[in-house]
């Protein structure tokens, strides 16, 4: 596969902590009372919820004292004030998930900007995948995100709200369940208030058999999200090449790799069916048996007219609260363990972007237009050494070739000039001035041609004169109608040779200081290539230009070579 993972790694203290120190930021961040203060006012609905939950075992109570006293009156009256119940739960449930989907998106926009910027800064992003260091980044950042921020939220008001409802209905049981007496061994016992104590028990042995027969769920679902995702991946990267694999007739090898890929999740599913019904087990049988047992302790109070038929209501309802209460680690096991999973993964590309690399090339800036470098040798990620450099200045305005055998480190040398490559060692002196960089092929945003000659800068940074202009000096001038199209598909309609030729214009455009070629004319034919780097040499000269090229047309040119060798 394409990432090497620990898949036997164990849920230990550390990873909780990891959860929290993700959880935590935004509640100390600068919005912190708007935070504070929504989860505060979501909190206070709940209570009202549970207040109106109370009421309600009250008015069950009073109601089937009536029915069972045949007294008509007081059943009208309490049927109107049952519209009022429900009135009341009816208002507070619509505020709280206002406010709650409130909380949730702020709580969600905050953390996926800290993420980004994280993620597109220092070009964390090319390093992370071209080092192969987490899997899908990106559905990490908008799926497990969003399901942390949701799972968190939901998970913490629940625990806060059931809490509040354990009071409340325990206080109900205490007060009505009355004393269990009985002789054992000669001795009169009497248990007060045994309903809340026997719900108790039940729920602490509920709760120790759920984490033992389903405390592996957590890693068996991380590893499931991480075989979806390598699913996910592979028909992503068939839906890019999709014209070489067509042309390839690759169909059978896709859909080969693309079984075997699915057999994996499959194979994991198992283990996901496995424990979601020992965890089904567990819940049902707590729930179907809580109901029983709820009755076999409210019979004999009832047959010894203790207590009424109005009171067996409450009591079974308030039972039920308090039972479910107790037992909220069995009910959320299933989510509790998703945001474990999902806070594992988060802290995995956490600390990816946030990686402070030993033995890394040492980089700074400098006033001087000038790129300075110093016994910089290049490695790989896992200290592979690439090749060396020992000593080169660059100056605005130089033509600077570089050669070498395929694998010498042509491509990561410019990236490292770039400051987009920190493997290895060494010292590199970066000017402040604009840089570009054109690969063999450019990437091409969505949007309209002119956004994409433009990028990185917006499409109003250019007048149109001036991007017909750049257009029509790189061969472009078929295209200079359609530059405001609505066409986002500029990306598969222009040929290879047609996206570097745009590249070309952009660079007539932005002007950098500093301008970086890998292979920037291959899929340009010999004429089109001399044309075009003979108008960038012209409109560019006191720009300084790198080039990596196996063509030796690409060397009339240049003035300067530097030959890189593999160490």
């Amino acid at each position: 596969m394409r990432i090497k993972r620990n898949r036997d790694k164990k849920i230990t203290g550390t990873e909780l902590r990891e959860c929290w120190n993700l959880i935590r930021p935004w509640w100390v961040s600068e919005e912190k009372w708007v935070a504070r203060g929504l989860f505060l006012l979501v909190f206070a609905l709940d209570m009202g919820i549970v207040a109106i939950g109370a009421w309600l075992s009250y008015w069950n109570k009073n109601f089937f004292n009536a029915f069972a006293d045949y007294n008509i009156a007081e059943v009208w009256r309490l049927m109107l004030q049952a519209l009022l119940i429900a009135a009341c739960g009816i208002v507070a449930e619509a505020s709280r998930t206002w406010f709650y989907q409130t909380l949730q998106i702020r709580w969600r926009r905050w953390v996926t900007e800290v993420y980004m910027k994280g993620w597109l800064e220092k070009a964390a992003f090319h390093r992370i995948e071209s080092n192969h260091e987490i899997d899908n980044a990106d559905q990490r950042i908008s799926e497990d995100l969003k399901q942390m921020v949701d799972l968190s939220l939901n998970l913490s008001l629940g625990f806060f709200a059931n809490l509040c409802k354990l009071v409340t209905y325990s206080m109900i049981i205490w007060s009505m369940s009355g004393a269990l007496s009985f002789v054992f061994l000669g001795l009169n016992i009497s248990i007060p208030g045994y309903m809340l104590w026997f719900s108790v028990i039940y729920a602490f042995v509920a709760s120790v058999v759920m984490e033992k027969w389903g405390r592996k769920m957590v890693a068996v679902e991380y590893e499931q999200q991480l075989r979806e995702s390598d699913f996910r991946f592979m028909m992503m990267r068939i839906r890019e090449n999709s014209a070489q694999i067509a042309i390839s007739r690759g169909e059978e090898s896709e859909r080969s790799m693309l079984k075997k890929l699915f057999s994996r999740i499959e194979n994991n599913w198992e283990y996901i069916k496995l424990y979601t019904r020992r965890i089904t087990v567990v819940e049902k049988g707590y729930t179907e048996m809580g109901i029983l047992l709820a009755y076999l302790l409210i019979i004999p109070r009832y047959f010894a007219h203790k207590i009424t038929l109005g009171s067996i209501m409450q009591l079974t309802m308030s039972f039920t609260n308090v039972r479910v209460g107790f037992a909220w680690f069995v009910f959320q096991y299933k989510r509790l363990t998703s945001l474990r999973s999902m806070c594992r993964r988060l802290s995995e590309l956490y600390n990816c972007i946030n990686a402070d690399y030993e033995n890394s090339i040492n980089f700074d800036k400098n006033t001087e237009g000038v790129i300075r470098v110093r016994n910089l040798t290049m490695a790989l990620a896992d200290g592979s050494i690439i090749s060396k450099v020992d000593s080169l200045d660059i100056s605005r305005g130089s033509r600077w070739l570089i050669k070498g055998k395929s694998g010498a480190g042509k491509t990561t040398f410019l990236k490292a000039l770039a400051g987009i490559w920190q493997f290895g060692k060494g010292y590199i002196s970066l000017p402040e001035a604009r840089m570009m960089f054109l690969p063999q092929e450019s990437y091409l945003p969505l949007g309209n041609l002119r956004t994409a000659l433009c990028y990185p800068y917006s499409p109003e940074t250019y007048s149109s004169d001036e991007c017909r202009e750049a257009m029509e000096k790189c061969c472009l001038g078929q295209y200079v109608e359609m530059i405001d199209d609505e066409d986002e598909s500029w990306h598969r309609k222009l040929s290879p040779g047609e996206k570097q030729r745009l590249a070309f214009a952009r660079c007539l455009l932005i002007k950098p200081d500093f301008l970086f070629l890998d292979e920037a004319t291959s899929a340009m034919d010999p004429d089109l290539e001399e044309k075009t780097f003979l108008v960038l040499l012209n409109e560019l000269q006191k720009t300084a230009i790198i080039s990596v090229a196996h063509r030796q047309s690409m060397e009339k040119y240049h003035n300067n070579v530097l030959n890189i060798a593999n160490s």
